[in-house]
Parts: structure tokens; sequence; C-alpha cells
């Protein structure tokens, strides 16, 4: 007979909404995230970290859910991508900005992404192509080869900002 591990009680606010549940100590917080809230737009990709289409944002940073366990996870505050949008149920300038500018195309990648995206607008308002590239390069996309996420990225934060969009000339 198999034995089963002890539950852990964890508490945390995900999306704005205090959540808790029963968690096995090696249960992964995407897991959680994913199974115990049913909140499935974060993706399970490589589980090693090397993707970044589970990134959430935890406390004030970017993270890959994958490698954090739901137990170091009690107590924070967390942001998937049901969080992004505006709170009247809008898209938020960075999905309208994926939307308008193709920045996504088999979109397996697009939660992650966007989820990223939107700590680099919040720690750098206004970033270069070059901050985004940087900022970004620990999320993977199979499919764009990237330039309409950066300009999808440089759209919002125009939009933020109260800026009109310059599209670099070709």
């Amino acid at each position: 007979m198999a034995t089963q591990a002890k539950k852990t009680q964890v508490s945390m606010k995900v999306n704005g909404v205090e959540v808790d549940g029963l968690v096995e100590p090696r249960t992964l917080l995407v897991h959680f995230i994913r199974e115990n809230l049913q909140l499935t737009g974060t993706h399970i990709g490589c589980e090693t970290t090397h993707c970044g289409a589970c990134t959430v944002d935890l406390d004030g940073m970017s993270v890959k859910s994958c490698t954090i366990f739901a137990v170091q996870a009690d107590g924070a505050e967390i942001t998937t991508i049901e969080g992004i949008a505006n709170a009247d149920g809008t898209l938020s300038a960075l999905q309208e900005g994926f939307r308008q500018m193709h920045g996504l195309q088999c979109g397996f990648c697009t939660p992650g992404m966007i989820t990223r995206a939107h700590r680099l607008l919040q720690e750098n308002p206004n970033p270069t192509e070059e901050e985004i590239r940087f900022g970004i390069a620990g999320n993977l996309c199979r499919c764009t080869g990237y330039q309409n996420i950066v300009r999808a990225i440089q759209y919002a934060a125009a939009k933020i900002n109260g800026t009109e969009f310059q599209e670099a000339a070709e």
C-alpha cells in the first residue's frame, strides 16, 4: 500500500482573489494554478525553466511557476494571464498590442510572454527594442520570430504612456 505525502495548507492572492488549498509539498505552483484553481491560461511547457510558458507574476517579480513549489508561494500575491485584462474585462494594452501587431501565431507561448511583458513594462515603461528583447529573453517562441512580439510590446508601451505608436521604418 502506497503512503500519501502529508498535505500542507497554502493561501495566496491570485488575480486579486484570496485562494487556499491543500497540496503535497512537492506540488509545483503551475500545477496548483492549473489543477486546483482551474486557471489554465498558464501553460506547462518544459518544466525546466527554459521556455517561459508558465511565467506568472509573484510578488512583483516574473517567475517560472514550473520551478516553484506551491508551498513557497504561501502568502504571495500572484498574477496569471487571467489577471492581465482590464478590470472591466476589456483587453489590456498588452493584449490589444499582441492582437493588433500579430504578436502570436500558435499562442502557446503567449500567456507567459504577455505576463513577462506586463512586468517588464512596470519595471521600464518606455523600453527600447534592445531592452524588450533582453527582457523577454527567458520566454521562447517557436513560431513568430519575435519581431511582432517586440512590436506588440512597443505598441502597449506607447498606449500606456499616452503616446502615438511609431513603427520603425523598414
